[in-house]
């Protein structure tokens, strides 16, 4: 009787790391799809991806475009966007973010995401941090 119940928890072991995987790789496919309608300024395809939250403080896609372009421009415009260490934990994620902005400056962003009721992974936080920083 031991052995099937250890096998069983060694089994559900194995399987969280692979449901992590899987919700990282979700959230880095949201992350980079919103990056790249940012890229294009096609503000509606990007406040897509923004939790419920965020579009609470911002109403209106136009706003949260606004909002991008005046406090995250590394963000808004860059030469280069790479994901870094990423945490997955009861439907939370966090994604670092290396990015070298468009005047090849460097910085560090730090992206959270939730499931939310219907499911679905949304962006509920970005922090940003010139590299080299202190926190």
């Amino acid at each position: 009787m031991r052995a099937p119940v250890l096998t069983l928890a060694f089994l559900i072991g194995l399987a969280s790391p692979a449901f992590a995987a899987d919700d990282v790789a979700t959230a880095q496919s949201i992350i980079r799809s919103q990056e790249q309608a940012l890229g294009r300024d096609d503000a509606a395809a990007a406040y897509s991806y923004a939790a419920p939250a965020i579009r609470q403080l911002f109403p209106q896609a136009d706003i949260f475009m606004s909002m991008v372009r005046n406090s995250y421009a590394p963000i808004y415009r860059h030469k280069n966007f790479e994901f870094g260490e990423a945490r997955a934990v009861d439907g939370k994620i966090a994604q670092r973010v290396h990015i070298v902005d468009a005047n090849g400056e460097s910085w560090e962003a730090l992206y959270t995401l939730e499931t939310q009721p219907d499911g679905s992974l949304k962006i509920t936080g970005c922090s940003l941090l010139k590299a080299g920083q202190a926190v």
